[in-house]
């Protein structure tokens, strides 16, 4: 892969992995209900748990699923059952740190990484990353400079939305102020659904 070809992955992998989706708006509500320090697990697991789809889409389970729709289509169904129940749970949520509710935490890093599986916009993410820098001349470093970009970006990069939500944690710590912005939230994490499920 090229210099130029590598920047571009970079600038890929940055672009994809800042913009909002699934899981930077749950980790922005984690910041915000929970704090940085205990979103950490959160932001490692969505990383590691990425980093290891992007690994398996990129030596061959895309494959797999073109040769077996109803698979993707089965994944497609539970990720979207999962991802409106985590709306639900966020939209539901009323206060901060677990403040007078007792089953209030953040996502575990286990949590994270597998949610990654069912996570529409991590499979757009890693089934585009490898049809766009694949080098089919060199496969397997073509995929590990593909997955060492991600690894790289990944994890600054959702972690801006982390330090956002814990930004907005004084404001926010009225409780009238966190009802809203969780609903909200909740239904934004819903409305993800919208484009990954066409």
């Amino acid at each position: 892969m090229s210099l130029e070809a590598f920047l571009a992955l970079l600038i890929y992998a940055f672009v994809t992995s800042i913009t909002p989706g699934p899981n930077n708006l749950m980790l922005l509500t984690s910041g915000v209900n929970f704090g940085i320090v205990r979103t950490i697990p959160h932001m490692l697991g969505i990383s590691v748990g990425f980093l290891v789809l992007l690994l398996a889409v990129g030596f061959g389970l895309g494959a797999v699923l073109a040769a077996f729709p109803a698979l993707h289509t089965v994944l497609k169904v539970a990720g979207a059952a999962y991802l409106l129940y985590l709306a639900w749970k966020i939209a539901m949520s009323r206060s901060l740190s677990g403040k007078g509710e007792a089953e209030a935490r953040p996502m575990r890093f286990i949590d994270a990484a597998a949610f990654q599986w069912v996570n529409p916009k991590a499979w757009v993410m890693a089934v585009s990353a490898m049809a766009l820098y694949t080098n089919p001349g060199h496969p397997f470093i073509s995929v590990a400079l593909i997955s060492f970009a991600f690894a790289v970006v990944n994890l600054p990069s959702v972690s801006v939305w982390a330090g956002f939500g814990t930004a907005l944690r004084g404001f926010l710590s009225d409780p009238g102020r966190l009802k809203w912005f969780n609903i909200a939230m909740g239904l934004l994490l819903a409305v993800t659904l919208w484009p990954m499920l066409g």
